[in-house]
């Protein structure tokens, strides 16, 4: 038995005296802790897809976004422990919630003073915020298991917990980018509206993989003629920064803290704190699954920045149908997301977790195959279509991944994810630090290598299990192949 985990008799007998309807209890966090995710980046999301497209001033959007993730290795590396441990998940998420808010009010004066310093303090909020919703989620899932007497395995609902979560918090895609969508093309003429302005530009020799860094100043006078007005651009951020505001009420008056279930595991007594915390996330790197989980977890981080940095701006969206139709286009990957999140744990019981990621892996790299062969035209469906295979990929992937750490790092969640969200961000800056200085083509083929390795990487622990499990039957990292069988 772990350290501080205790027998599932004690456990049992604490849950039960939380009354039968417990397992009603936790379903109810899941959903509201979901919902504010979904409002709060509802917000974040709709704000950020337009930053390299509406601040491209000196790629101001570019290097705000890398700010943002930058700052967000840091606070992975240091914060995540210490702030669990002194506000608990609950109010962690909460207080990280608030960091968020400076960085949509900036966006009322845009500027290397406003924009930057709010996207350090978004960045330092991240690290806690995403450590701590997924340590609530896998201390609840084996609460769950427990009150429900382990007809359900722990690592099974993690799965499905993270898959319910993320379902919500992918609909934050849909929301926030059919606000903006909404708010940014009100006004405009059918002919804009329909991503038919006339443009200096020939979008299908300067768009898409074609789009290098010097073109890109010849293109920016055609751009800024779908520029929308500040009187757009205040009302869309007024909208999000209320987003913002709800959402960390919900969590304060709608989620329970995780006292509430210590019993099924309790925190050690000595919580790390200050260089500490630095210490237990870089020494989780001597545990080789985690080495081995580093390449495919900066690609997770590496595909979203390219979405959100360079398909969106002028080598794709922006570029052949104009910035407001950045929201529209991403609603499709937003969909796809939320399909993807919630289909994934059945398709996983189907298919097993390794053939769904192999097949992944293919798909998505067809995907980037296309887009380097693909000639763009001014026709919108056809990026909604592209945006939206992408957001099935990465819906896959995400789930998998995130879940993955969980499932392997049974009660070192807080070093596990801290590491998780370290090297995501690492792959996002180095996205968004080369949006201004390589040609597409250059980025997309980054994107299939990294992919390639990481997916190798992944490959390399199924065998070592696989091996494993061969020369000890007994409790060993399982697969979720299949859905569990009650006992």
């Amino acid at each position: 038995m772990q350290e501080g985990v205790p027998t599932d008799s004690v456990a049992l007998e604490a849950i039960e005296k939380l009354g039968p309807r417990e397992k009603w209890r936790i379903v109810k966090n899941i959903a509201v802790l979901g919902i504010a995710f979904m409002i709060h980046f509802t917000a974040f999301h709709g704000t950020s897809n337009l930053q390299s497209s509406l601040h491209n001033d000196g790629s101001l959007g570019a290097y705000t976004l890398a700010c943002i993730y930058g700052s967000l290795i840091l606070s992975n590396l240091f914060l995540p422990v210490l702030v669990i441990g002194l506000l608990g998940c609950k109010w962690t998420i909460v207080v990280s919630f608030v960091a968020y808010m400076p960085y949509i009010a900036a966006q009322f004066y845009p500027s290397f003073a406003t924009l930057i310093p709010s996207g350090l303090a978004v960045g330092f909020g991240g690290g806690p915020l995403w450590c701590a919703k997924c340590t609530y989620l896998s201390i609840i899932a084996e609460a769950f298991s427990i009150a429900t007497r382990r007809k359900v395995r722990t690592d099974y609902l993690i799965v499905k917990f993270f898959s319910l979560f993320f379902v919500f918090y992918q609909l934050a895609q849909v929301l926030g980018n059919l606000i903006s969508f909404t708010v940014l093309s009100y006004g405009e003429t059918e002919s804009a509206v329909n991503g038919t302005l006339e443009s200096s530009v020939n979008i299908s020799i300067t768009c898409g993989a074609n789009y290098a860094a010097p073109i890109h100043q010849e293109a920016q006078s055609a751009i800024d003629l779908k520029r929308p007005e500040p009187e757009q651009l205040n009302r869309l951020t007024g909208i999000f920064l209320a987003c913002m505001v709800a959402a960390s009420v919900s969590v304060a008056l709608g989620v329970d803290s995780l006292k509430r279930y210590n019993m099924v595991r309790k925190a050690p007594d000595n919580r790390a704190s200050g260089m500490s915390t630095l210490v237990i996330t870089l020494r989780h790197l001597g545990h080789k699954y985690q080495l081995l989980l580093i390449p495919i977890t900066a690609f997770i981080g590496i595909e979203q920045a390219f979405i959100t940095a360079d398909f969106t701006k002028v080598s794709f969206v922006a570029c052949g149908l104009g910035i407001s139709y950045i929201g529209y286009a991403m609603i499709s990957f937003g969909l796809a997301n939320a399909v993807a999140a919630a289909c994934t744990p059945y398709i996983t019981k189907h298919l097993g977790r390794r053939l769904l990621i192999l097949v992944t892996c293919l798909f998505h790299a067809a995907l980037i195959v296309f887009m380097l062969l693909w000639t763009p035209t001014n026709e919108y469906y056809k990026y909604s279509i592209i945006v939206a295979c992408w957001g099935l990929a990465d819906g896959v992937w995400l789930i998998q991944i995130n879940s993955l750490s969980g499932v392997l790092f049974p009660g070192n969640e807080e070093a596990a994810f801290s590491n998780f969200r370290l090297w995501e961000a690492c792959g996002s800056v180095i996205m968004y630090s080369a949006s201004s200085f390589f040609p597409t083509f250059h980025k997309l083929l980054f994107v299939l290598v990294v992919m390639i390795v990481g997916t190798v990487g992944y490959g390399a622990i199924e065998l070592m299990e696989h091996r494993a499990k061969r020369l000890d039957s007994g409790k060993r990292f399982e697969a979720v192949d299949q859905e569990p069988h009650e006992s």
